[in-house]
Protein backbone atom coordinates (compact mmCIF):
# COMPACT_ATOMS: atom_id res chain seq x y z
CA UNK A 1 0.00 0.00 0.00
CA UNK A 2 2.67 2.61 0.79
CA UNK A 3 4.91 1.33 -2.12
CA UNK A 4 1.51 1.96 -4.25
CA UNK A 5 1.30 5.93 -2.70
CA UNK A 6 5.22 6.30 -3.39
CA UNK A 7 4.98 5.01 -6.72
CA UNK A 8 1.93 7.67 -7.20
CA UNK A 9 3.37 10.54 -5.82
CA UNK A 10 6.86 10.01 -7.79
CA UNK A 11 4.94 9.64 -11.11
CA UNK A 12 3.60 12.94 -10.73
CA UNK A 13 6.07 15.08 -8.91
CA UNK A 14 3.24 15.16 -5.74
CA UNK A 15 4.51 15.99 -1.85
CA UNK A 16 2.68 13.99 -0.11
CA UNK A 17 -1.20 12.23 -0.48
CA UNK A 18 -3.07 14.45 2.31
CA UNK A 19 -6.85 12.68 1.29
CA UNK A 20 -9.60 15.56 2.10
CA UNK A 21 -12.54 13.56 0.35
CA UNK A 22 -13.49 10.29 -1.26
CA UNK A 23 -14.96 10.43 -4.83
CA UNK A 24 -17.28 7.53 -5.37
CA UNK A 25 -18.73 6.16 -8.91
CA UNK A 26 -22.20 4.77 -9.01
CA UNK A 27 -22.93 1.82 -10.67
CA UNK A 28 -21.32 -1.04 -9.49
CA UNK A 29 -19.68 0.85 -6.84
CA UNK A 30 -22.42 2.24 -4.51
CA UNK A 31 -25.13 -0.30 -5.92
CA UNK A 32 -25.34 -3.67 -7.47
CA UNK A 33 -26.36 -2.66 -10.46
CA UNK A 34 -24.49 -3.34 -13.26
CA UNK A 35 -26.56 -6.75 -14.59
CA UNK A 36 -29.25 -4.37 -14.83
CA UNK A 37 -27.76 -1.89 -16.84
CA UNK A 38 -26.60 -4.23 -19.08
CA UNK A 39 -30.26 -5.69 -19.44
CA UNK A 40 -31.49 -2.34 -20.28
CA UNK A 41 -28.70 -1.69 -22.38
CA UNK A 42 -29.12 -5.00 -24.43
CA UNK A 43 -33.24 -4.70 -24.72
CA UNK A 44 -33.22 -0.63 -25.45
CA UNK A 45 -30.97 -0.82 -28.14
CA UNK A 46 -32.08 -3.33 -30.10
CA UNK A 47 -35.79 -1.44 -30.61
CA UNK A 48 -33.14 1.05 -32.47
CA UNK A 49 -31.51 -1.88 -34.37
CA UNK A 50 -28.07 -1.71 -32.43
CA UNK A 51 -26.74 -4.64 -30.50
CA UNK A 52 -24.94 -4.23 -27.38
CA UNK A 53 -23.53 -7.34 -25.44
CA UNK A 54 -23.52 -7.62 -21.82
CA UNK A 55 -19.61 -7.04 -22.05
CA UNK A 56 -20.36 -3.96 -24.81
CA UNK A 57 -22.55 -2.44 -21.41
CA UNK A 58 -19.44 -3.03 -18.81
CA UNK A 59 -16.84 -1.76 -20.96
CA UNK A 60 -18.66 1.73 -21.32
CA UNK A 61 -19.74 1.91 -18.05
CA UNK A 62 -19.41 5.08 -16.38
CA UNK A 63 -19.39 6.97 -19.68
CA UNK A 64 -22.13 9.34 -20.43
CA UNK A 65 -25.25 7.40 -21.66
CA UNK A 66 -25.04 9.52 -24.66
CA UNK A 67 -21.70 9.34 -25.53
CA UNK A 68 -22.18 5.29 -25.27
CA UNK A 69 -25.09 5.62 -27.61
CA UNK A 70 -23.04 7.82 -30.41
CA UNK A 71 -20.39 5.67 -30.56
CA UNK A 72 -22.37 2.91 -31.28
CA UNK A 73 -24.72 4.46 -33.71
CA UNK A 74 -21.42 5.17 -35.36
CA UNK A 75 -19.86 1.97 -35.05
CA UNK A 76 -22.80 -0.01 -36.07
CA UNK A 77 -24.69 2.25 -38.36
CA UNK A 78 -21.65 4.37 -40.15
CA UNK A 79 -23.80 7.63 -39.29
CA UNK A 80 -23.45 10.45 -36.96
CA UNK A 81 -26.29 11.04 -34.66
CA UNK A 82 -26.42 14.48 -32.77
CA UNK A 83 -27.30 14.34 -28.93
CA UNK A 84 -30.66 15.54 -29.16
CA UNK A 85 -30.99 11.99 -30.99
CA UNK A 86 -28.94 10.18 -28.70
CA UNK A 87 -30.78 11.60 -25.46
CA UNK A 88 -34.11 10.43 -27.15
CA UNK A 89 -32.39 6.79 -27.36
CA UNK A 90 -30.71 6.91 -23.73
CA UNK A 91 -34.69 8.01 -22.66
CA UNK A 92 -35.51 4.73 -23.65
CA UNK A 93 -32.58 3.00 -21.84
CA UNK A 94 -33.75 4.78 -18.35
CA UNK A 95 -37.21 3.69 -18.94
CA UNK A 96 -36.20 -0.11 -19.36
CA UNK A 97 -33.58 0.13 -16.21
CA UNK A 98 -36.81 1.37 -14.30
CA UNK A 99 -38.81 -1.21 -14.95
CA UNK A 100 -36.49 -3.54 -13.62
CA UNK A 101 -37.00 -4.14 -9.53
CA UNK A 102 -34.96 -1.75 -7.31
CA UNK A 103 -31.23 -2.94 -6.93
CA UNK A 104 -29.33 -3.60 -3.85
CA UNK A 105 -26.65 -0.99 -2.04
CA UNK A 106 -23.33 -2.53 -2.10
CA UNK A 107 -22.00 -4.75 0.66
CA UNK A 108 -19.79 -3.10 2.33
CA UNK A 109 -19.88 0.53 0.95
CA UNK A 110 -21.90 1.99 4.39
CA UNK A 111 -19.44 0.42 6.44
CA UNK A 112 -16.74 2.26 4.57
CA UNK A 113 -18.43 5.71 4.61
CA UNK A 114 -19.09 5.57 7.95
CA UNK A 115 -15.02 5.01 8.63
CA UNK A 116 -14.56 8.12 6.13
CA UNK A 117 -16.83 10.19 7.38
CA UNK A 118 -15.49 9.38 11.08
CA UNK A 119 -12.03 10.00 9.66
CA UNK A 120 -13.72 13.50 8.72
CA UNK A 121 -13.76 13.04 4.95
CA UNK A 122 -15.95 14.55 2.46
CA UNK A 123 -17.81 12.17 0.69
CA UNK A 124 -18.53 12.74 -3.31
CA UNK A 125 -20.22 11.03 -6.23
CA UNK A 126 -19.13 11.12 -10.10
CA UNK A 127 -21.34 9.43 -11.94
CA UNK A 128 -22.14 9.11 -16.17
CA UNK A 129 -25.65 8.91 -14.92
CA UNK A 130 -27.90 11.92 -15.12
CA UNK A 131 -31.40 10.12 -14.08
CA UNK A 132 -33.19 12.09 -11.28
CA UNK A 133 -35.03 9.21 -9.81
CA UNK A 134 -31.23 7.63 -9.38
CA UNK A 135 -29.85 11.17 -7.95
CA UNK A 136 -32.91 11.26 -5.26
CA UNK A 137 -32.40 7.75 -4.49
CA UNK A 138 -28.50 8.21 -3.49
CA UNK A 139 -29.86 11.00 -1.09
CA UNK A 140 -32.09 8.70 0.38
CA UNK A 141 -29.70 6.10 0.67
CA UNK A 142 -26.55 7.72 1.33
CA UNK A 143 -28.19 11.01 3.00
CA UNK A 144 -26.01 10.96 6.22
CA UNK A 145 -22.87 11.00 4.51
CA UNK A 146 -23.68 13.20 1.37
CA UNK A 147 -25.29 15.97 0.29
CA UNK A 148 -26.53 16.80 -3.44
CA UNK A 149 -23.70 19.43 -3.93
CA UNK A 150 -21.18 17.01 -3.63
CA UNK A 151 -22.97 14.99 -6.88
CA UNK A 152 -21.83 15.14 -10.24
CA UNK A 153 -23.60 13.89 -12.76
CA UNK A 154 -23.92 13.42 -16.82
CA UNK A 155 -24.99 16.68 -17.20
CA UNK A 156 -22.56 19.20 -15.31
CA UNK A 157 -19.61 18.36 -17.59
CA UNK A 158 -19.17 18.33 -21.22
CA UNK A 159 -17.03 15.05 -21.76
CA UNK A 160 -17.57 12.32 -19.55
CA UNK A 161 -15.23 9.53 -18.84
CA UNK A 162 -12.66 8.29 -19.45
CA UNK A 163 -11.72 12.17 -19.58
CA UNK A 164 -10.86 13.76 -16.35
CA UNK A 165 -13.33 16.05 -16.48
CA UNK A 166 -16.15 14.59 -14.26
CA UNK A 167 -13.51 13.82 -11.19
CA UNK A 168 -12.22 17.51 -11.58
CA UNK A 169 -15.48 18.85 -11.40
CA UNK A 170 -15.40 16.01 -8.09
CA UNK A 171 -12.58 18.13 -6.62
CA UNK A 172 -14.28 21.44 -7.31
CA UNK A 173 -17.49 20.45 -5.90
CA UNK A 174 -15.67 19.00 -2.81
CA UNK A 175 -13.94 22.03 -2.12
CA UNK A 176 -12.01 23.25 -4.89
CA UNK A 177 -9.54 20.27 -3.75
CA UNK A 178 -5.98 19.42 -5.66
CA UNK A 179 -5.87 15.96 -7.25
CA UNK A 180 -3.26 14.54 -4.30
CA UNK A 181 -6.00 15.68 -1.49
CA UNK A 182 -8.62 12.97 -2.30
CA UNK A 183 -9.14 9.43 -3.69
CA UNK A 184 -11.45 7.96 -6.42
CA UNK A 185 -13.23 4.42 -5.67
CA UNK A 186 -14.20 2.77 -9.79
CA UNK A 187 -15.22 -0.84 -10.42
CA UNK A 188 -14.99 0.09 -14.48
CA UNK A 189 -12.02 0.64 -17.05
CA UNK A 190 -13.24 3.99 -18.47
CA UNK A 191 -13.98 5.11 -14.70
CA UNK A 192 -10.22 4.48 -13.95
CA UNK A 193 -8.90 5.88 -16.49
CA UNK A 194 -11.49 9.05 -15.83
CA UNK A 195 -9.51 9.28 -12.21
CA UNK A 196 -5.93 8.56 -13.24
CA UNK A 197 -6.22 11.03 -15.70
CA UNK A 198 -7.04 13.34 -13.22
CA UNK A 199 -4.24 12.59 -11.36
CA UNK A 200 -6.06 11.41 -8.04
CA UNK A 201 -5.48 8.47 -6.19
CA UNK A 202 -7.78 5.50 -7.96
CA UNK A 203 -8.92 2.33 -6.09
CA UNK A 204 -10.59 0.04 -8.22
CA UNK A 205 -12.93 -2.70 -6.66
CA UNK A 206 -13.41 -5.11 -9.11
CA UNK A 207 -17.13 -6.24 -8.42
CA UNK A 208 -17.98 -6.71 -12.34
CA UNK A 209 -16.71 -9.87 -14.79
CA UNK A 210 -13.70 -8.17 -16.18
CA UNK A 211 -10.30 -9.57 -15.21
CA UNK A 212 -8.26 -7.75 -12.49
CA UNK A 213 -5.75 -6.81 -15.50
CA UNK A 214 -8.36 -4.25 -17.33
CA UNK A 215 -8.34 -2.56 -14.23
CA UNK A 216 -4.66 -2.10 -13.64
CA UNK A 217 -4.23 -1.44 -17.32
CA UNK A 218 -6.18 1.36 -17.23
CA UNK A 219 -3.94 2.52 -14.38
CA UNK A 220 -5.47 1.66 -10.88
CA UNK A 221 -3.69 2.21 -8.00
CA UNK A 222 -4.36 -0.46 -6.10
CA UNK A 223 -7.18 -3.37 -6.86
CA UNK A 224 -9.96 -4.93 -4.46
CA UNK A 225 -11.69 -7.89 -5.01
CA UNK A 226 -14.84 -6.73 -3.55
CA UNK A 227 -16.10 -3.65 -1.46
CA UNK A 228 -15.80 -5.03 2.24
CA UNK A 229 -12.33 -5.90 1.41
CA UNK A 230 -11.41 -1.93 0.83
CA UNK A 231 -13.57 -1.31 3.84
CA UNK A 232 -11.37 -3.57 5.70
CA UNK A 233 -8.13 -1.81 4.05
CA UNK A 234 -9.54 1.80 5.05
CA UNK A 235 -7.91 2.66 8.22
CA UNK A 236 -4.13 1.05 6.45
CA UNK A 237 -4.90 3.43 3.61
CA UNK A 238 -5.41 6.41 5.20
CA UNK A 239 -2.37 5.93 8.18
CA UNK A 240 -0.21 5.16 4.86
CA UNK A 241 -1.35 8.60 3.01
CA UNK A 242 -0.79 10.82 5.76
Amino acid sequence: MKQAIQQYLEKHGFEALRPKAVLFDMDGVLYDSMSHHAVAWQKSMATFGIRMTVDDAYATEGARGVDTIRMMVKKQQGRDIDEMEAQRMYDEKTRQFHALPETNVMQGVLDLMAQIHADGLTIGVVTGSGQRPLINRLLKDFGTYLSEDHIVTAYDVKHGKPAPDPYLMGLQKCGNLKPWEAFVVENAPLGVKAGVAAQIFTLAVNTGPLPDKVLADAGANLIFAKMPDLAEAWHSLISSSV
